[in-house]
């Protein structure tokens, strides 16, 4: 019998940008990242990085962002 419901990491995901935890340098308030999302002045970005690190995560909340 197929499970219906979410694997637990895909439930615990951060779904907006303040759920989002790490590179705070960028993504807080008045700094670079945060900032270019929040303008709309984002138009293409690298994600670059191991495994795990939350690539994904992050494009998807811009995504939903913009």
């Amino acid at each position: 019998m197929k499970s219906l419901s979410k694997p637990l990491a895909e439930s615990l995901r951060p779904q907006i940008l303040d759920e989002f935890f790490g590179q705070s340098h960028l993504l807080r308030d008045r700094h670079p990242l945060k900032q270019a999302i929040d303008n709309k002045q984002l138009h293409s970005m690298i994600l670059w990085g191991p495994s795990g690190t939350g690539k994904t995560t992050l494009a998807r909340i811009i995504c939903k962002t913009n």
